[in-house]
């Protein structure tokens, strides 16, 4: 956002005169208003004055020159030029001997100016040069009438002897301001204005609209339908007659300058200023090209194509917003008018548009169509609906006061739901908390309502006007009375408030467990990609009504290999393992903590649900037993002090069918292990027994603890008993296990498997399984007798099952 310091001295008149542009900006940047950075027309020129040429004489060895004598007031001084339009009377500006100009005639700038002394041309004295617009630091776009090669010549009211820097109005700068996109308010001139009445403890003189327009009714010759409510939540129109299209005065002509505008038309101008002083985007319509008399806002048919102001045929679809009427569309929305509606020399009468639209509609719109114009640039930003009738209103009155036409009167206003302005509590003791400053009430609100927010005594409430769509809470409030009592102003003093001591979460205190079980267990910690493709299922061999196949596709892929959020984390272990393995390294262990993806519901409507995963795979020295044995410690370490089970009965297509099996605790599937199929390594080019893990980090999340009952030092001795049996190969150990434990009761307190045999000693088809019983109670020495009655119990129903004892 730019602005030249004279048109904020016409809202805030008692600005200092002396103030510099230094601390004009040191002050607004510590309000809270950054100046990036300021240009001082002036800064290169120094005793330039009004003159008048009173005689002209030829140059006595030179053609192209003559010689003036020239009235600075006090005084006449003689000045030789080559410039084609002298003449008798002219009034000129004039540098004296030890002046300063900007530059050359060729309009580059000199750094620091040019020194200008007292010399001869051609054997003549001549003591100062008169300028040309160009030499002055400025150029045509500023002043329209200089012209292209000669002197600037000064109108009559100029006073010869006059400082000429201050009469052409060059005593200015342009400041740039770098303005957060949530200040809405502080991209118009009006905005910055009361920033600077706010931080000079000024008063601030905002421009009164006069009432205008004729006896007439706007709303009897034009009818506006809003049809996407959602997109538009105001639009106000008002009508011009009798138009006349002229140049702008020269004041309005240089604002828009100074802001980077290039002055164009009365009418464009008008629109350009209002936009510029109350940030609200305007548009003119030739009335007579608007069918049906009637403006409707829709959105665009998809493959639409419409021609803009630029002569660019531009391709919509439904999410643009157009502006038409009843045959055809006459303007994007917020973005730039049609060239069927343009307003051309020949236009009588001419319909002002002053709206508001949905600023990430705008942006994105802007984006899709490849147009980004200075209203679009407003509009994004998200405009208060209610600066739309006060910015039509100043347009008609300047159409008035330009005499550039008759305003009819009335206004047409579309307006379904007002904006009402935000009501905040005002509690000055949280405010001085939050700051550790001592200000008084009296004082915040005082600096509040140079802001325009109001004090409501009854409720204790601040009234935030619509503007200021910043403030919604109290910490906003504090940051106003912050900035306008001074940031240099608040004491240094320390944080107040109870001291806490950080801590990881329980879930990520089960994570770090997982991460160091199996580094110790020898395994490296990989990372990959959550993106996937979608052949990884059928390198898995996953069926095609698989849950699993339920995935997330990403709307914009680096490429079909990373298309879709991954749903099973295998892929990524075993494309790591396929690269060690295919470079030689041998006994390789990884393991890997990530998401997976899982959609609540396809198509996708909210965020899928994200679950971590404790994946862990290795080749080389270890067997399934191995992964088993990393698997309980884990879950040991994170308090899950049962046993784990296992159902070989899991599935897994991509593991081989007899050497996997489900994770169970208390009955529930917690994960799965298993050796990879081998038609699954041969797809990743591994060529050794691969073995897997995964582990559901949620599910162990919720049942892990990390609180430990202390057990004192057993007074009484334990009583081990052994046992050897000989089953069927089918029935697992995990069956044995389960009887010892359920029939162990009270006195069982561990049970360790000790050998597996099967040999020529054991009949084909049965195995021999051997385990060491401990069993103790707390309260006395065990007798054979409550041994042999446990024992008892667990042989019976192991004898059920078909085991028997080994002699």
């Amino acid at each position: 956002m730019n602005t030249s310091l004279s048109w904020i001295k016409a809202y805030v008149p008692s600005l200092p005169s002396d103030i510099t542009n230094q601390q004009y900006t040191d002050a607004m940047t510590l309000s809270g208003t950054k100046v990036e950075s300021f240009s001082a027309f002036d800064a290169d020129l120094d005793k330039i004055l009004v003159g008048q040429i009173t005689e002209i004489t030829a140059h006595p060895d030179a053609d192209k020159l003559v010689i003036c004598q020239v009235n600075i007031g006090t005084t006449s001084v003689q000045i030789v030029t080559g410039a084609p339009n002298t003449f008798v009377g002219a009034k000129v500006p004039v540098v004296i001997d030890g002046g300063r100009v900007a530059g050359g005639h060729d309009g580059k700038i000199t750094p620091g100016g040019i020194k200008i002394k007292k010399g001869k041309l051609r054997g003549v004295e001549s003591f100062g040069m008169m300028c040309s617009i160009e030499e002055l630091g400025s150029s045509r776009e500023f002043y329209p009438d200089a012209p292209e090669d000669g002197l600037y010549i000064l109108k009559d009211d100029a006073v010869v002897g006059a400082d000429c820097i201050e009469y052409l109005g060059l005593r200015d700068a342009v400041f740039e301001y770098e303005v957060t996109s949530n200040r809405v308010d502080c991209y118009s001139v009006i905005g910055i204005a009361r920033e600077v009445a706010a931080t000079f403890r000024k008063e601030l003189i905002l421009p009164v609209v006069k009432a205008t327009g004729n006896s007439e009714n706007v709303n009897d010759f034009i009818k506006v339908d809003i049809q996407a409510k959602d997109l538009c939540p105001r639009f106000t129109a008002r009508m011009v007659k009798n138009i006349k299209i002229a140049p702008s005065p020269e004041w309005m002509q240089r604002r828009l300058a100074s802001c980077g505008i290039r002055p164009i038309n009365n009418i464009v101008d008008i629109t350009n200023y209002v936009m510029e002083e109350f940030g609200q985007p305007m548009h003119a319509y030739d009335y007579d090209t608007i069918a049906g008399n009637k403006i409707i806002v829709r959105r665009a048919n998809d493959g639409e194509e419409f021609v803009t102001l630029d002569g660019q045929t531009r391709k919509l679809d439904s999410s643009i917003l157009m502006i038409c009427d009843e045959e055809k569309a006459v303007g994007i929305a917020g973005i730039m008018g049609g060239e069927n509606s343009k307003i051309t020399d020949d236009v009588k009468t001419m319909l002002f548009e002053a709206a508001c639209f949905d600023g990430t509609n705008i942006r994105i719109s802007s984006k899709k169509v490849g147009l980004r114009t200075d209203a679009s640039g407003k509009f994004e930003k998200g405009l208060d609906p209610n600066n739309a009738e006060a910015a039509i209103n100043r347009a008609c009155e300047l159409i008035e006061e330009l005499k550039a036409g008759e305003v009819v009167g009335g206004m047409v206003d579309e307006y379904p739901v007002k904006r009402e302005p935000v009501r905040v509590a005002f509690n000055p003791e949280k405010i001085n908390k939050l700051l550790g400053t001592n200000i008084s009430k009296e004082d915040m609100l005082g600096y509040l309502k140079k802001l325009e927010l109001e004090y409501d005594e009854s409720t204790n409430e601040i009234i935030a006007p619509t503007f200021r769509q910043d403030i919604l809470c109290m910490n906003d409030l504090a940051e106003e009375v912050a900035r306008f009592f001074g940031y240099d102003n608040i004491p240094t003093s320390l944080p107040t408030g109870e001291a806490t001591t950080g801590k990881l979460s329980f879930k990520a205190r089960v994570e770090d467990v997982a991460r160091d079980i199996a580094e110790f267990c020898g395994f490296s910690q990989g990372m990959n990609y959550s993106f996937e493709s979608p052949k990884v299922f059928d390198k898995l061999k996953i069926p095609a009504d698989s849950e699993l196949k339920k995935t997330v596709t990403i709307l914009n892929p680096l490429g079909e290999d990373f298309s879709i959020m991954r749903t099973i984390s295998l892929n990524g272990m075993l494309t790591s393992l396929a690269t060690n393995y295919n470079r030689r390294n041998k006994d390789v262990k990884l393991y890997e903590l990530g998401n997976i993806y899982l959609p609540k519901q396809l198509p996708v409507t909210e965020l899928p649900e994200e679950r971590m995963q404790f994946t862990l795979g290795f080749f080389g020295e270890g067997d399934f037993f191995t992964m088993k044995g990393v698997i309980e410690e884990f879950l040991e370490k994170v308090g899950l002090n049962k046993r784990p089970t296992y159902d070989s009965e899991s599935g897994k297509p991509f593991l081989h069918p007899g050497r996997q099996a489900n994770v169970m605790y208390n009955n529930n599937v917690i994960g799965y292990l298993g050796e990879v199929h081998p038609d699954v390594l041969d797809t990743y080019d591994i060529g050794e027994k691969t073995y897997v893990a995964v582990i559901d980090m949620p599910e162990v999340v919720e049942l892990a603890t990390f609180d430990r009952k202390y057990k004192g030092i057993a007074k009484y001795p334990a009583v081990s008993r052994d046992i050897s049996m000989v089953m069927k190969k089918s029935i697992t150990v995990g069956t044995i296990e389960a009887i010892i434990e359920k029939r162990g009761g009270k006195l069982l307190e561990s049970y360790n498997l000790f050998d597996i045999y099967e040999g020529s000693q054991i009949e084909s088809g049965y195995k021999s399984v051997a385990y060491s019983i401990s069993f103790r109670a707390i309260d006395r020495t065990l007798e054979d007798k409550d041994i042999n009655e446990v024992m008892s119990k667990i042989l019976k129903e192991l004898s059920d099952l078909g085991i028997e004892l080994r002699q």
